[in-house]
């Protein structure tokens, strides 16, 4: 079967074709930085009308890159939740219509599900059970993940996801927006250890995270402006992904696990990626990854995700023509919807 994904719950929308035989055929993705980067962060309204603009041109390149038509395509998946209401809603009457004049089946698709999937589509992918961590903009977890549409929440950010406080901190250091890959760049030039940023809840005795204790720290740092923004970038850095990786390495061992699967935009932070690797080495754990291209928000995972349900028939309950979710917990996701 012939699965279209589609993507639009921020500021990327994304198009892909996934073959249930043949595996991924194409995708396509269009960013919105540059739009919103002069307002210091997403405009949800800006965002929305941006996907309306996108979402056919991607499609027509998609298919054409796959050698595809429409009348090929056999299920619709798209992201339902959580995400921006409108820009939810775009992606959703999108699908939901195509799906009508296809006379095709339209899938609701859970984001975060697509995301802790991706590493699937790698030609490197893990087998179940694995632990995974999720680590994005919005989102902090780490899974056990026991087969399609069965997690278990261990472990999450209190507060500030951890993308969200590399953002933070990033527009601290006036770095511009996204700050995430401009702070890690500059970290590159600094070093680590000059000063000393804390590790929360590193020895917290559960597997929850929380990191806006460390961006006040860095905002005093930076009021007192002894250290060159290249070394607190670094010690920034340094800081949570220790805590990132010190909490996986626990959550595998509290699950006699020994596979990691790491998700999310942040997972393609070359730091945080040395730090797991060096880690799976010295304690016998196999990290997984999704390719760089697919870490951030994209229509291969949500296609991937899709196609994965309808084979084993979990499509979820409809209460709606248009399924949107803005706030839907994972551990919801084979409720209604």
């Amino acid at each position: 079967m012939l699965v279209l994904g589609v993507e639009s719950s921020c500021d990327e929308t994304g198009i892909a074709l996934y073959d249930t035989d043949a595996g991924l055929l194409a995708h396509a993705v269009h960013t919105q930085v540059a739009m919103h980067e002069a307002y210091g962060g997403v405009v949800p309204e800006l965002a929305s009308r941006d996907h309306i603009r996108r979402l056919i041109p991607l499609l027509e390149v998609v298919l054409a890159e796959a050698g595809k038509a429409k009348a090929d395509i056999g299920a619709i998946a798209y992201t339902a939740g959580p995400g921006l209401a409108g820009a939810l809603l775009v992606g959703s009457s999108f699908a939901e219509a195509l799906a009508v004049a296809l006379d095709i089946p339209a899938l609701p698709v859970h984001h975060l599900e697509g995301h802790l999937l991706s590493p699937l589509l790698a030609t490197d992918r893990p087998e179940f059970p694995f632990v995974a961590l999720l680590v994005s903009g919005g989102h902090t977890q780490l899974m056990e993940v026991t087969d399609i549409g069965e997690y278990r929440l261990l472990g999450e950010s209190l507060d500030d996801a951890a993308g969200e406080a590399f953002d933070k901190t990033a527009k601290l250091l006036n770095l511009g927006y996204p700050g995430g890959p401009a702070l890690a760049k500059l970290a590159e030039s600094g070093t680590a250890g000059k000063l000393r940023l804390p590790r929360p809840m590193l020895n917290s005795g559960d597997l929850d995270f929380s990191f806006s204790g460390l961006k006040t720290a860095v905002l005093t740092a930076v009021r007192n402006a002894a250290d060159s923004p290249a070394d607190l970038a670094a010690e920034f850095q340094e800081a949570v992904t220790e805590v990132l990786a010190a909490k996986s390495l626990a959550a595998v061992r509290a699950c006699g696990l020994s596979r990691l699967v790491v998700a999310g935009g942040v997972g393609a932070n070359k730091r945080l990626r040395e730090r797991l690797n060096a880690m799976a080495a010295k304690h016998k754990i196999r990290v997984y990854y999704p390719e760089v291209a697919l870490c951030t928000d994209n229509g291969a995972m949500i296609a991937f995700c899709g196609a994965q349900r309808l084979m084993k028939q979990m499509a979820p309950k409809r209460d709606g023509a248009f399924a949107i979710r803005p706030r839907w917990p994972l551990d919801q996701i084979n409720t209604s919807i």
